[in-house]
């Protein structure tokens, strides 16, 4: 199984040059002119038809084979697969060396290359899917006052912007000290297929991603969605919450956090006591934004290509239950959670153990710690590795092979998070906001420790409560962390290859353009890309600290 092959993908089919979009409304066709009457018809006509193109913009998302088609690579299932190696890259998640795990480049580095496959689609997926916002905001006239049509103009130009904040924090250094600095290329619905289109700076982008926000915030005034797959005005609030985040606009993020999560509430400590996030109609009120999966999503034949069968640890014949691919956390983050805190349970202990196991069954072969240990042959299940995760459940129960696991993309605890780092850095109390978060939903006994930062102390229930969930990176990157993986005088359980550290001011940090989009875009020549560093191998970086594994 080649895991590193590049699969060669034109990027004018689904990279940023893709740009062709509908006509204008005032223009036949053939030449000549809409009357009123004539474009009134149109619009009138387009509710019904956008629906379909507001529908496939989402699909993007939760698709498998969606960048590279036919192959089937079994590392393409959408943006669960970005934000397994976006945690994968950082210092919190393990993952095996292995042929079999998908995922290496990321966990060794590699994905810095501009011809791997796996850094390919994390450009791609994206860029496809602002083309298909741009079809979507371009069929739509600027002075439309049709509900119906604001709301699509809204939801797509909010996902515009969630695409590029999913892209933006990783080709570029910090916002703050780095706004001149280039980053990613602009698509807007206005421009033609180009193929000269310089990387932006990263003030630029920034600039873009806010007017889409503050755009969609206007035109979904109002609108009630149908599901928590679509979004609404307060999902377009937490996307500005986390942009001002990475601004450092701590203010204006604190009090878009708060409109994002008005009538959410997190996760109880009781509703954590077991095997959880598997789908959003029973995921309690703390939902605010998520990727509905259906069986007719992830298909029978490809079960593989999915999210509970390479971060899961609990779908039968998986990448990770069956071929022992389990994704565990750092030995170093989880002697740093005290036994009081529920979220300790979201992984087994170095002897395999999980209080969240207990009365927990695997297809009725094994219940409670049994399920860690439990081998069954022919790919079934291997045994757990010490730390292996069990914060994700399963859909249809523990050792169903069905992937059709709902996926957070939003949740009230990621917005308290913010509101609390967010009100300290404007010189509010942010502390007494994270204390009554810890202490009502996750430890009863928490006090904000006084042996780290305030901002670091977030950081830590950031890396604790967003384990898995794809945020790693983006808090290194905005931070201005190192990535420390290993310790003087702590047994690491990363596999040798995996043992380093990387300085926060490391060239080989950030992302490299694909080689596809340089060779297509002239604006973006091979000398315009990300250089420098190296990749990393044992034992570098040692010494290096963090804030908070220190």
């Amino acid at each position: 199984m080649n895991m590193k092959a590049y699969k060669l993908f034109s990027a004018v089919a689904v990279g940023s040059m893709a740009l062709a979009s509908c006509a204008d409304l005032d223009t036949f066709p053939q030449s000549g002119s809409f009357t009123e009457d004539q474009k009134q018809e149109v619009v009138e006509m387009l509710p019904g038809r956008l629906a379909a193109d507001v529908t496939g913009m989402y699909a993007a998302n939760l698709t498998q084979f969606t960048i590279f088609g036919a192959q089937g690579r079994h590392d393409d299932f959408g943006y669960p697969a970005v934000a397994l190696s976006n945690d994968l890259n950082g210092p919190d998640m393990v993952g095996p060396n292995s042929g079999y795990n998908w995922f290496s480049t990321c966990s060794e580095y590699s994905d810095r290359s501009d011809t791997y496959a796996n850094p390919y689609m994390r450009w791609a997926l994206f860029y496809n899917q602002i083309k298909m916002a741009n079809d979507i905001i371009n069929s739509i006239p600027d002075d439309t006052d049709d509900p119906t049509l604001l709301a699509y103009r809204g939801q797509a130009k909010a996902t515009r912007a969630f695409d590029y904040l999913s892209l933006a924090p990783y080709f570029q250094y910090k916002y703050k000290g780095n706004e001149d600095k280039p980053c990613i290329p602009l698509i807007s619905e206005q421009m033609d297929a180009d193929p000269n289109n310089p990387r932006a700076t990263v003030q630029e982008v920034y600039t873009q991603i806010m007017a889409d926000l503050d755009a969609a915030i206007a035109d979904l005034e109002g609108y009630v969605r149908n599901n928590k797959g679509e979004i609404d005005q307060q999902v377009a609030y937490g996307l500005r919450a986390r942009a001002n985040l990475y601004m450092e606009n701590w203010q204006a993020a604190a009090d878009d956090a708060a409109k994002a999560m008005a009538g959410y509430t997190p996760y109880q400590r009781e509703e954590l006591t077991k095997p959880m996030f598997v789908a959003s109609d029973e995921s309690g009120n703390g939902w605010i934004w998520a990727l509905e999966i259906t069986d007719a999503d992830y298909n029978a034949t490809s079960p593989l290509a999915s999210w509970p069968s390479q971060l899961g640890s609990f779908c039968q014949g998986s990448y990770s239950a069956g071929a022992g691919m389990y994704k565990t956390i750092n030995v170093l983050l989880f002697d740093l959670i005290p036994d009081t805190d529920v979220r300790k349970g979201w992984w087994v202990d170095e002897n395999l153990h999980s209080d969240n196991l207990a009365g927990q069954s695997w297809g009725g072969l094994a219940s409670g710690d049994d399920i860690a240990t439990l081998v069954v042959a022919n790919q079934g299940k291997a045994a757990f590795l010490p730390y292996t995760n069990v914060k994700f459940g399963m859909y249809g129960g523990l050792g169903n092979n069905v992937p059709a696991n709902d996926w957070p993309l939003m949740r009230a605890e990621e917005m308290i998070l913010i509101q609390a780092e967010a009100t300290a850095m404007a010189g509010g109390d942010g502390k007494t906001i994270l204390e009554n978060f810890v202490r009502t939903y996750r430890d009863p006994q928490y006090t904000c420790p006084t042996n780290r930062s305030f901002q670091d102390e977030v950081w830590f229930q950031r890396r604790v409560e967003l384990w898995g969930e794809g945020f790693a990176m983006a808090d290194i990157m905005r931070l201005g962390k190192n990535v420390v993986r290993v310790k003087s005088g702590v047994t690491s359980n990363f596999p040798e290859a995996y043992q380093f550290n990387v300085a926060a001011n490391d060239p080989w940090l950030l992302m490299r353009i694909p080689q596809d989009e340089t060779n297509a875009n002239t604006g973006i020549p091979p000398t315009a890309n990300n250089t420098g560093g190296q990749m990393p191998v044992k034992g570098d970086g040692a010494g290096l600290t963090d804030g908070v594994t220190d």
